[in-house]
């Protein structure tokens, strides 16, 4: 069930409006009390929002994550003075790096569990995937690029941050990698008009899907789907957000 529309506003203001390093890989010192800040900025939307999310507030997990990767590392050398603002920021290519609140809500809401596998359709430059390991310290990370310019850095970057938990794919990533499947997570960074059947297949039973629905230019919502054991799945919507479309390989099977 849909939240009603009179929570619409509210929640595309927190959306479209708003304002590091894991431990032993570097990264800038001197930006910690921008990435603590930034932490703080986002407590205050999910607590402003919780009647709407359904929680209080988030992991102290996904809090520490935040915390420790730095943003500023993985936008535009033009970008770094915004990079702890709580909104979106442009990456090149028709790209973006998502509201840290965004990043924080969908990580949550994933409910991973130490150890676990999940996939990440949409790597851009690689902040989602690098909160994604921290969150999963013992469990892999895999997430697909479409842009092979997108795929090549993030793979540096993220490797030079020492996040040897994660694997970057370049390709489409709407056929998700059914060789490695299947993923007790999967977290889908761009929109969709429906959710991708291939990725449904990928979900392990007791599995959760998050992904934004909706068409390019209309309303989209972050949507939540559970698998249950015996296969069946569930559905739900949980705020309005607007995300870059997903994109397909022109050349098809």
């Amino acid at each position: 069930m849909r939240p009603r529309g009179f929570f619409l506003l509210t929640v595309v203001v927190l959306v479209m409006a708003a304002g590091t390093s894991r431990s032993g890989a570097g990264g800038d010192p001197d930006r910690r009390e921008d990435r603590l800040s930034m932490v703080r900025d986002v407590e205050a939307d999910v607590t402003r929002n919780s009647h709407i999310l359904g929680r209080p507030r988030l992991s102290d997990t996904v809090h520490r994550a935040l915390a420790t990767v730095p943003r500023h590392l993985f936008v535009p050398p033009e970008a770094r003075g915004h990079a702890y603002a709580n909104r979106p920021l442009s990456i090149g290519h028709g790209q973006t790096i998502s509201q840290p609140t965004i990043v924080a809500l969908m990580t949550d809401l994933l409910e991973t569990a130490p150890g676990d596998t999940v996939l990440e359709i949409g790597t851009g430059s690689g902040y989602q995937a690098a909160v994604l390991a921290e969150v999963l310290p013992q469990g892999a990370v895999h997430t697909i690029e479409i842009v092979p310019e997108l795929a090549r850095s993030a793979r540096l970057r993220l490797r030079e941050l020492g996040y040897d938990n994660v694997t970057v794919h370049e390709g489409d990533g709407y056929l998700g990698l059914p060789d490695l499947a299947p993923f007790t997570g999967i977290m889908v960074t761009a929109a969709a008009p429906e959710i991708p059947p291939p990725l449904i297949a990928q979900l392990a039973p007791g599995g959760v899907l998050v992904m934004p629905v909706g068409p390019w230019g209309d309303t989209q919502w972050l949507t939540v789907v559970r698998k249950d054991e015996d296969g069946a799945v569930r559905e739900e919507a949980v705020l309005p957000v607007r995300f870059v479309p997903l994109t397909r390989n022109e050349v098809r099977d």
